[in-house]
């Protein structure tokens, strides 16, 4: 399995290793519960240093990601961030990734982790058969370290490491400045729904920097956070998690991604059978759900209207927040847009449920 450089500090922290897309990462410290509601009521920090990045440049770039993206990136101006994501031609997803631009001819992609080998081909191949010759594509996954600092109190600690005013930083914007004695990329951007920060650094400074922030933390209830928090805190929000609610066999469309699928811009590599398909009517659509009686739902659990079996769990939980059983599910179109009574098959039995609005918190 691959390692982030702060493999040997969260062993040290006694976390408890799990392999997750190739790397050997912490799914907890001091338990999923405590790390979640630390974030949820203070701050909680994160090692990221395994997704991966992807430089796009030259003159072709702006051209060539306003093809490959579902999103508009015309939109975007320099020091923004924009959540996107890239389909095949029959309109699955490749990916979901976040999108920074530094000039119109400059752009970075953060990818998900279990991905970074198969979108930079992806873009290699597309890049090729479109024909955008003035475009480069520079994999720098292992150049970067990344830690994601969330939470309510994540403004008044990273404060302490910069002279940045953080509060003229906005949503979905970034900028570079120093942490600390370490240059840095400060993205107020984040996967938890609360105040937070994506701090990208050098690879070789990641465990200092990761270090600093645990320092200016201590008196803020700051607390390291595993994978499993991540999960957690990213389903009470209704974030979707590639592998579960995106998939090469999910559209975007069917995962309530409509809002970074623009149809109406002039076109995108998979944009004709998103037209086809909405148009035909999606099959599926991904709805919440929230359990009556105890129970855990989880992935692919079967939903059932009855006795009749519906549609299938895409991610579920105990919210730690509400605890409550909930979950995101993936269902016949005709009984999302009904007000039938659903339930969810665990272990032999049906658990009553009923349907929410994202977001769960």
């Amino acid at each position: 399995m691959k390692k982030t450089p702060l493999n040997d500090v969260h062993r040290g922290l006694g976390a408890r290793m799990v392999e997750f897309g190739g790397w050997d990462m912490p799914v907890q410290y001091s338990g999923v519960i405590a790390e979640h509601l630390a974030v949820r009521e203070f701050a909680g920090l994160f090692d990221v240093s395994h997704m991966g990045e992807i430089e796009i440049s030259g003159p072709d770039a702006f051209r060539f990601l306003q093809m490959v993206m579902t999103n508009d990136i015309s939109r975007l101006i320099d020091g923004q961030v924009q959540y996107t994501a890239m389909c095949y031609e029959n309109g699955g997803v490749v990916d979901d990734l976040t999108l920074y631009r530094f000039a119109e001819d400059r752009y970075l992609l953060c990818v998900n982790a279990a991905n970074i080998d198969k979108d930079y081909s992806w873009l290699q191949h597309l890049r090729k058969e479109l024909g955008y010759g003035q475009c480069d594509l520079v994999n720098k996954s292992s150049d970067f370290g990344q830690l994601a600092l969330q939470g309510p109190v994540a403004d008044q600690i990273l404060s302490q490491l910069t002279s940045v005013d953080l509060g003229s930083l906005k949503y979905y914007h970034f900028l570079r400045a120093q942490v600390g004695a370490i240059d840095a990329l400060i993205s107020c951007t984040g996967y938890t729904g609360e105040i937070g920060y994506e701090l990208y650094c050098s690879n070789s400074d990641v465990v200092k920097l990761w270090q600093q922030i645990i320092d200016a933390g201590k008196g803020f209830n700051l607390q390291p956070a595993g994978l499993g928090a991540r999960d957690t805190l990213r389903l009470e929000k209704g974030y979707a998690l590639y592998g579960h609610e995106l998939s090469p066999d999910i559209l975007p469309l069917e995962a309530r991604l409509g809002w970074i699928t623009k149809l109406d811009k002039a076109d995108f590599v998979g944009r004709q059978a998103l037209v086809d398909a909405k148009k035909k009517g999606l099959p599926r659509s991904l709805i919440a759900l929230q359990l009556l009686d105890p129970g855990v739902p989880r992935e692919q659990y079967s939903v059932y209207s009855e006795n009749t079996q519906v549609g299938y769990v895409t991610s579920g939980t105990m919210s730690p927040s509400l605890k409550k059983g909930i979950a995101l599910a993936l269902v016949d179109t005709q009984i999302a847009s009904s007000d039938c009574s659903l339930s969810i098959g665990i272990r032999q039995r049906k658990v009553a449920s009923e349907r929410v609005k994202l977001p769960f918190v």
